[in-house]
């Protein structure tokens, strides 16, 4: 993977699962994510969005801290988390990260206890998300990167008002939002949300906004 600085042991699993060259995208995006700023990422299907998102994760991360987690990856559905998932399996195989996935169809006692004996990664539905540290109290500050997958079909069904409200129970971290487009809605919580967001995928956006 033709990233600069990437993690040698990152670059590895990459190289192992067949990711050897970034796309033009996943080279613009690279150092803007990995120095902690927030951001709006523009991948079609099919061009890499969702291992984007967990190489970015465990390069920002690396190795298991403490108990309370750091990274929170909302996606849209059950099959998106399990899909995640098995991302993460692969491409951190050379670190000790431990990654937990939560929904809908899951109980949702047994996902707040394992999350309480030490969570590194969370990945997970946004209402299941929400619920969960509604009810356990658990302590959103520790979160390092809050990543948003499907941003665009998550805001289409309504969820961007808890998207919000999440957010805004972390005082400081790092806010991507990942979009096979850039709607509207998209472009309007990045607004509220993000502190002078980075835009990429869209050529000649800026541009446009500017004439």
């Amino acid at each position: 993977m033709n990233l600069k600085k990437i993690n040698p042991n990152l670059q590895n699993a990459l190289i192992e699962n067949g990711i050897t060259e970034a796309t033009e995208v996943q080279s613009d995006c690279w150092s803007t994510l990995k120095s902690g700023a927030d951001a709006v990422v523009i991948l079609p299907k099919g061009e890499g969005k969702s291992t984007t998102i967990v190489y970015t994760v465990i390069q920002k991360l690396e190795k298991a801290v403490g108990e309370s987690t750091r990274a929170l990856i909302l996606v849209k559905d059950k099959e998106a988390v399990l899909a995640m998932l098995e991302m993460f399996e692969k491409f951190a195989k050379y670190t000790d990260l431990r990654v937990f996935g939560t929904h809908e169809k899951g109980d949702l006692d047994y996902d707040k206890n394992q999350i309480s004996l030490g969570v590194d990664v969370l990945v997970g539905t946004p209402t299941r998300i929400n619920a969960m540290f509604a009810t356990a109290g658990f302590n959103m500050n520790t979160i390092k990167i809050f990543v948003v997958d499907d941003a665009d079909e998550l805001f289409k069904l309504r969820s961007d008002t808890i998207v919000q409200r999440l957010s805004m129970s972390v005082e400081k971290t790092q806010r991507i939002f990942f979009s096979a487009d850039l709607t509207e809605r998209v472009e309007v919580l990045a607004d509220k949300i993000m502190l002078e967001p980075f835009l990429f995928g869209v050529e000649d956006y800026e541009e446009e906004e500017e004439d």
